[in-house]
């Protein structure tokens, strides 16, 4: 890793334990004035396509938080999926989670995320629905996380016990289904060394993306696959010989329903690492997969599972068990900062997604890539830089 030397001291006076459960920094004694949704979107220039559907537009939705005393924190809720979810989401940040929290004061991140949880969870449930309570928890926890780092005046980071590494390495996402060879030269002209490849349009189409793309890569750079659910377990343990055969490093999310049981088994019978979590909601969601030896890597999405607290809760159940944590990425800016953030804070991290797409959404912190297959930590206060929304007017939606 890039040793920060400025926050070396303060990181090394913490163990991993210790980092894991500490306490979260404290809000200011100030009650909540406003919540604000807002959402950003322009239609997809380049083509993104998963196993399940295309995406057609890039969308960042955007929660900001004001205290009565004037300060303010941003979060971001993972919206890619329906098209109409930032509808939705909309709906649940006004009518759900506003009136829950203005007007109360908290005394940090943790203790709003759980007053939240213990009164929106039950109405997920019965809705059928836990998925966008749990996205629209994120991002306003991720917003008072920002404000908590912010009233400390350090970065969010350094707010979780200090910066382990200056610089995180990434692998880019997403080659394929089409243009292989266009977005492999794209990730050797950026100085990516680990890419992944999307699967789960048909063997033949799969084999020939994955071969180009070594071939275009060379053995230097790493491959991991990604399936978002396309197969059956009969149909992942058929693939396994082709995974293995060009060298893919892991396997995400290969099966249809995500079984731990059945992850297991292709683990055990497959010989392929395997990676899941991007559509776990809270830490207990992930316990199954961990106990059970069922992934090498999981993926929390910081927009996804419940913010900060939760990814830092799915952390310190992986760590302990010596399972990887990759976060899941493919957000605008407010949650790409969110993410480097926590990642560079808690140990064990090994490797930050990076979209190597056109994204709009994403263009406030695009500066961080370095060109040689990292990504900066910036130590500015609460989420490390200033992400100006009033630069993305033309994209906004009226809500």
């Amino acid at each position: 890793m890039f040793i920060n030397e400025q926050s070396r001291s303060v990181a090394s006076e913490l163990s991993a334990d210790d980092r894991l459960t500490a306490p979260p920094p404290p809000l200011p004694a100030s009650s909540v004035a406003a919540v604000t949704c807002r959402v950003f979107r322009t239609p997809v220039t380049d083509g993104v396509a998963m196993s399940f559907g295309p995406l057609g537009h890039r969308v960042m939705a955007v929660v900001v938080i004001e205290l009565a005393d004037g300060s303010r924190g941003m979060g971001e809720s993972w919206v890619n999926y329906p098209a109409w979810a930032w509808r939705e989401r909309v709906a649940t940040i006004d009518e759900g989670v506003a009136p829950l929290v203005v007007g109360r004061e908290f005394t940090d991140p943790v203790a709003a995320h759980e007053h939240l949880v213990s009164i929106l969870s039950p109405i997920g449930r019965q809705w059928g629905a836990l998925g966008p309570i749990h996205q629209a928890i994120s991002a306003v926890d991720t917003a008072l996380w920002d404000i908590a780092a912010r009233h400390a005046g350090v970065s969010l980071a350094d707010a979780l016990g200090g910066s382990l590494a200056s610089e995180l390495p990434v692998y880019g996402s997403s080659l394929g289904p089409a243009g292989v060879e266009t977005s492999a030269q794209r990730c050797l002209e950026l100085g990516l060394t680990a890419v992944k490849v999307k699967l789960g349009f048909g063997a033949e189409r799969d084999e020939s993306n994955l071969r180009l793309a070594r071939a275009i890569l060379g053995q230097g750079v790493e491959i991991f696959g990604d399936a978002n659910q396309a197969w059956s377990l009969t149909e992942a343990l058929e693939m396994a010989p082709l995974l293995r055969d060009v060298g893919v490093a892991w396997i995400e999310e290969p099966i249809s329903g995500d079984d731990p049981h059945d992850l297991a088994r292709l683990r055990e019978a497959g010989g392929v690492p395997v990676a899941t979590g991007e559509n776990l909601y809270g830490a207990a969601a992930f316990a199954p997969y961990i106990e059970r030896r069922a992934a090498d890597i999981v993926q929390p999405d910081l927009s996804k599972v419940g913010g900060p607290t939760e990814y830092l809760r799915v952390h310190e159940l992986a760590h302990r068990a010596g399972v990887i944590v990759n976060p899941h990425l493919y957000n605008g800016a407010v949650a790409t900062a969110a993410t480097i953030q926590v990642a560079a804070a808690v140990p064990g991290t090994g490797l930050v997604e990076w979209d190597i797409r056109a994204n709009p959404m994403r263009a406030g912190t695009d500066t961080l890539l370095t060109g040689h297959g990292t990504v900066r930590v910036p130590d500015g206060p609460g989420l490390g830089l200033d992400i100006d929304l009033d630069a993305l007017a033309e994209t906004e939606e009226a809500v």
